[in-house]
Parts: C-alpha cells; sequence; structure tokens
C-alpha cells in the first residue's frame, strides 16, 4: 500500500545506465580513496614510531659514547660475563658502580639490537633512575642491576604497544606494579623488548584482549641461569608487591625450599600424544630423566591425561570464545603481520564455514578439523559457564593423578629447537606442551640442557609426527638446520610452589652442565 502511494507521488523515471555506472565508479573510487587514507594513516603512525625509536637510539648511542671517552678502560666482557649473583654482590660491596654497568649493558644492547632489531625502544628515564638509586640509603635486592621488560609491561612516559597500531596512542600515566617493584628493588629499566603481534605467537600490564581469566596468563623473568632467577623472585615477593598487589598472596620467598637438596619423585614424559616435538627435544627430556635418575633422583612414568581434549575443548575455546571476533577487533586499520595471517584468515571464515570444513577435513586431517571447529566459540553463557566447570574438573582430574602417583614434579618436553624466521604463526597449536600449564596455572620453567646435534638433523629427516597433515610437515621444515642452537626441557611443580619448581630447575640445570663438562 505505501508502496503503491510513493509511485504515485513519484514521476517514474527510466534508469540512465551512464549515470549508474558513473555512481558505481565513483563509489568504487570512494573506497578506494578511503582505504588509501586509512594505510596512509596507518604509515604515518609506524613511522612516527620509527623516529622516536630511532632519536632513542641515538640519544643513547651519544650518552654510552660520553661514558666511554670520560672511563675509556671498562672491561665490557668481564662485566658482561658475571652471573647476576656475582653482579648483584659486586655492586653491593661496591667494587662495580651502577653507572658503569648501566652503560654497558646499553653499549651491548645497541650492538645486539643492530642485528636482530630486538629493541622497540630504549628508556632515557634509566639516566634519572640511576642517580636516584645512588642516593638511596638502603640497596634494594637488585641493586644497579639493568633489565629490560617486554613491550606490552606499563613504564610511566612509555606506549605499550602489543604490536599494534592502535595502541600507538597515549603513553602510560604509571609504572606497572612490576616495574614499581624492580625500581624499588634497585634495579634500572633500560630497554622496552619486541613482542608479537597481539601477544599471540610463539609467546598495569598490557593486553589486547581483556577479561580472559579461565586459562590466565603469565609474567615471569628471564635470565642465563636458575639463580637469577630464583634472586628475580626474591626481589618481587616482597613487602612492596604484597602492598601494591593485594591479590599478590603474601608469602615471602622461600629459601629452604630452594636451597634443599632432598630427593625428588620426578614424573616425567617425553611426548604428549597431540603434537610429537622434534627428535632433539625428546631426547632432552630422555638424557635428563637418566641424568637425575643417577644422581639418586626417583623418576615415574606419567603420562598427562586428553591433551587432545585440553587443546581443543579448553585451550583454543577459552580464546575462541566468540569466534575469534574480539581478537579480529584489535586489528581494525591495521597491518597484519605475516605471521599471523593464516590464524587471522581463519577466524575470518563464518561460522558456519568452520562448520561445513571441520566435517570436510575431519577424515583427512582431524586436528585440523578440530581447530576449526574450537574456532567456532560458543553459542550461549551457559555452554560458557560449562566451559570454565569443565576446567576445574580437569584441573582436579590433572591433580588427582599426580597425587595418586605421589609425585613432586614433572619433567617434560618444550617446544624447540628456535623455529626458522616466518613459521611461529603457522604453528598456534604446536604450544600444546607449554598451553597445557596455562590450563592448569602451574609453575612452570624452562632450562637449557643441551644443543642440537648432526645426530639430531638426520632423525629429523625420519620426522613422521602423528597425523601426518600439514603442521606436521611444517615443524619439520620450521626446526631444520639447527644445529647448535639450545635444547631445552621444562619443569613443572604444584600451584604455589615456585620455590620448589625452581629448585627441581637449578638440579637440571646443575646436571646439565656437569654433563656438558665431562
Amino acid at each position: 500500500m505505501i508502496q503503491q502511494q510513493l509511485r504515485q507521488l513519484l514521476p517514474e523515471r527510466e534508469v540512465d545506465p551512464s549515470a549508474a555506472l558513473a555512481l558505481l565508479c565513483g563509489s568504487v573510487a570512494a573506497v578506494g580513496v578511503w582505504k588509501w587514507l586509512g594505510k596512509r594513516q596507518i604509515q604515518k603512525k609506524m613511522e612516527e614510531a620509527r623516529r622516536t625509536r630511532d632519536e632513542g637510539v641515538k640519544k643513547m648511542a651519544k650518552a654510552v659514547q660520553q661514558f666511554r671517552e670520560q672511563v675509556p678502560h671498562v672491561q665490557t666482557d668481564a662485566i658482561l660475563s658475571l652471573p647476576l649473583l656475582e653482579l648483584t654482590e659486586r655492586l653491593q660491596e661496591g667494587s662495580l658502580y651502577p653507572k658503569t654497568v648501566l652503560y654497558t649493558y646499553l653499549e651491548k644492547a645497541l650492538e645486539v639490537t643492530q642485528q636482530t632489531n630486538c629493541l622497540r625502544h630504549f628508556i632515557p628515564e634509566c639516566e634519572e633512575q640511576l642517580q636516584e638509586i645512588q642516593q638511596q640509603r638502603e640497596k634494594g635486592l637488585l641493586y644497579g642491576i639493568p633489565v629490560s621488560i617486554k613491550d606490552h609491561i606499563g613504564h610511566k612516559g612509555h606506549l605499550v604497544t602489543c604490536g599494534l597500531v592502535q595502541c600507538l596512542g597515549t603513553p602510560v600515566q604509571e609504572d606497572s606494579v612490576l616495574v614499581k617493584v624492580l625500581k624499588r628493588q634497585g634495579a634500572i629499566p633500560f630497554a622496552m623488548t619486541n613482542v608479537p603481534q597481539s601477544l599471540f605467537n610463539l609467546s598495569g600490564v598490557g593486553d589486547p584482549v581483556s577479561g580472559i581469566l579461565a586459562v590466565p596468563c603469565a609474567l615471569g623473568p628471564m635470565a642465563r641461569d636458575v639463580d637469577s632467577l630464583a634472586l628475580c623472585m626474591k626481589a618481587l615477593l616482597c613487602q612492596d608487591m604484597f602492598w601494591l598487589d593485594p591479590t599478590v598472596p603474601p608469602i615471602p620467598f622461600n629459601e629452604e625450599v630452594y636451597s634443599s637438596s632432598a630427593p625428588l619423585r620426578v614424573g616425567y614424559y617425553d611426548t604428549d600424544g597431540y603434537f610429537p616435538l622434534p627428535p632433539c627435544m625428546r631426547r632432552a627430556v630422555q638424557e635428563t630423566r637418566g641424568a637425575l635418575q643417577a644422581a639418586g633422583h626417583q623418576l615415574v612414568p606419567f603420562s598427562p591425561p586428553r591433551i587432545h581434549y585440553v587443546m581443543n575443548e579448553l585451550f583454543l575455546k577459552t580464546f575462541f570464545a566468540d569466534g575469534g571476533h574480539a581478537w579480529l577487533d584489535v586489528f581494525t586499520g591495521d597491518i597484519v603481520d605475516p605471521n599471523l595471517k593464516s590464524q587471522v584468515n581463519c577466524c575470518k571464515i563464518p561460522k558456519l564455514g568452520k562448520k561445513l570444513l571441520a566435517l570436510i577435513l575431519k577424515p583427512l586431517f582431524p586436528r585440523l578439523a578440530d581447530y576449526l571447529s574450537a574456532l567456532g566459540g560458543m553459542r550461549s553463557v551457559k555452554e560458557m559457564w560449562n566451559h570454565h566447570h569443565q576446567i576445574e574438573v580437569y584441573r582436579t582430574e590433572f591433580i588427582a593423578r599426580w597425587r595418586e602417583l605421589r609425585l613432586d614434579v614433572v619433567l617434560c618436553p618444550v617446544l624447540g629447537p628456535a623455529f626458522t624466521t616466518g613459521y611461529p604463526g603457522k604453528l598456534l597449536t604446536a604450544i600444546s606442551s607449554t598451553m597445557l600449564y596455562n590450563v592448569l596455572n602451574f609453575p612452570a620453567g624452562v632450562v637449557r640442557v643441551s644443543t642440537v646435534t648432526e645426530a639430531d638433523e638426520e632423525e629429523l629427516k625420519l620426522y613422521q609426527g602423528c597425523c601426518d597433515d600439514p603442521w606436521d610437515r611444517t615443524l619439520k621444515q620450521a626446526v631444520a638446520g639447527a644445529v647448535g642452537l639450545p635444547v631445552a626441557v621444562q619443569c613443572v611443580a604444584l600451584p604455589w610452589q615456585e620455590e620448589l619448581c625452581l629448585r627441581f630447575m637449578k638440579e637440571v640445570e646443575t646436571l646439565s652442565r656437569e654433563k656438558r663438562a665431562a
């Protein structure tokens, strides 16, 4: 009825083909211009970020040069080779000065980032903090120690980008709790290091997708030896931390547990059955198992339950509960890192398309099918609540198996060795070895025990994986040609037993060093 009345009011006109074509061309041109302007805006933001970084590099290089001119006889290599415990001891007693150590590390950082582009930005305020700690009456546990922090850890006056253009905006207004505690312990944050785009790759704290609590992410220190990690934990588990963040249990570091030499009952496995790792990583577990047994520890075979279920139903469905829409949103108006394109493209497939593809692929490539199915997300709040409950059920089941075997700790593999450039984003599900302990929220650490050998490379040629799917073949390509690269194992303890985890890591480190020295 309304349509008929409109036709009576409006005179009928024939459609002019040339006018329609002009309108279509104009629309296409407008879309093209809009996209070009968007890309240009992205380029401007990236260029500004690079300019700021380059200015910081030049400033630090100038400061280092001035220091070298003032103090030309600094033994750089000797300082850099000092273990953290010895370095802190010499700083505390005054045989080394914080200024000397800071500029030595700045000089090394400048050299390394020229080779690897590992730093996103230097922190020029480190020179101001150097003056502050020298005026403090009490020296913290990390007095005068230069530290780098990852890009997503907030530092006042600097950006927290998570590798995203949309985060190239307002600098952080205050230090994160972690940075505050490090500074109060005398550490000097001097640089921010690069991270994978959106932190979603093989990796006040920034997080591109907030509110995911069912599978928590965790912060942890990285260092050259386990004693350094223990010292860092001692420094962080202090009254300042407990005051600034009341959600951290007010329990100081337990030195007695860390220093214990009592034999351990160690569960072990070299594959989780979901994503078999390269021969060198499985060899590392077996050699470490033998060394621990020879040192008087009890080794017990342990099989983590239902890893396929954990990977697809618990882990992936947690992060892609909405079908990946929240994660995709962080790339709006951004350039996607080529490493992430395959993951992004999978998320962009409509939900029905994911289901159909999963059905088609299931007979041939079951892991790929399960992955696509998990990316479909959840249908209701009730399903999400049940999902959270299932995570609790699995944790209970896992701990019951652990207790049944009377284990103290677990020795298991970790993904590695380091991938060839361009491969990490193609193998998201290869992280099953570490993903498990994020789902369980258990303390875990990685210790280097060996290096890739020529024999490992030969054995890699025979690697078949478990499903003969594209992921198995891609992993083989990703780790080929790695002779000489570090090989590590993973050490795990129950919740709130970080000191026991570190103590186990220390034992593994000591035994592997003894083997290399023999």
